[in-house]
């Protein structure tokens, strides 16, 4: 039950950058360039998410030949999904981009509670702070549209930051033992993140008198990489065992 209530806990202030970054988007429209470049981070972190933690840690739980069909069907399905979206004349592949990257790195989340407790604390503070960005664009993106009013959309992205707990509870109580199902959920949101990013999110963040959204494309980028180190120094500080006492030598056999 410990267990339950840490994954819940740290799923939860996780997610609370969704909102976070919504609510601040709701609060004043920032120039154009400014705007581009929290784009830009966003889409950075959501390819260091694909680079760093989604396809190394799917693949190296799948066969091969499982991994690379995977990220295909990822791209394939989302591809359809965005026609469809643009079809009912809605907008929000920024926040498909954003809960694809998310929901997985929650249920990994959750996951890891069970296998480096030290390590799930630095993955949960690194999804905080990639959250932020990509929902603040996410909830330009879906404002855009023009199909929901504000209010409605900020009560969207607070129950949006619900479903995460769910899926770190899921992921500690079903996906610990089971890399492989896990391994294939990242791998599948992998390929749909890059799809996304690449056909809705870096457009949007395109801005060519302006340096600054590529800037903050390789900011994005350098947050996830930050992240990631954090994490694994948090692991190899977790294996080191001090020692609890002076060595004392072994006793001399007796005759």
């Amino acid at each position: 039950m410990e267990a339950v209530a840490l994954a819940a806990l740290l799923a939860s202030l996780a997610s609370l950058s969704m909102p976070l970054g919504a609510w601040l988007a709701s609060r004043r429209d920032e120039p154009a360039p400014i705007n581009h470049a929290i784009t830009a981070f966003g889409g950075g972190a959501l390819i260091s998410a694909v680079a760093l933690v989604l396809v190394p840690e799917g693949a190296a739980n799948l066969p091969a030949w499982a991994s690379f069909l995977l990220l295909i069907a990822g791209g394939l399905t989302f591809y359809a999904v965005d026609r469809l979206v643009e079809k009912s004349g809605g907008a929000g592949a920024q926040l498909l981009a954003m809960l694809l990257d998310y929901l997985p790195e929650a249920a990994a989340l959750g996951a890891m509670i069970v296998i480096d407790r030290a390590t799930a604390w630095v993955l949960a503070a690194m999804i905080f702070l990639q959250n932020l960005p990509e929902g603040y664009s996410a909830f330009r993106d879906v404002l855009r549209s023009g199909t929901i009013p504000k209010n409605h959309a900020l009560a969207l992205f607070f129950a949006l930051a619900l479903i995460g707990p769910i899926c770190a509870v899921a992921g500690l109580l079903f996906l610990a033992d089971q890399r492989g199902i896990l391994g294939g959920i990242m791998i599948f949101a992998a390929g749909g993140i890059l799809y996304l990013v690449f056909q809705d999110v870096a457009p949007a963040a395109n801005d060519t008198t302006d340096a600054r959204p590529a800037l903050g494309a390789v900011a994005g980028f350098a947050l996830g990489l930050a992240g990631y180190l954090a994490a694994g120094l948090a692991a190899l500080t977790l294996r080191r065992k001090p020692l609890s006492g002076p060595i004392t030598p072994p006793a001399p056999p007796t005759p």
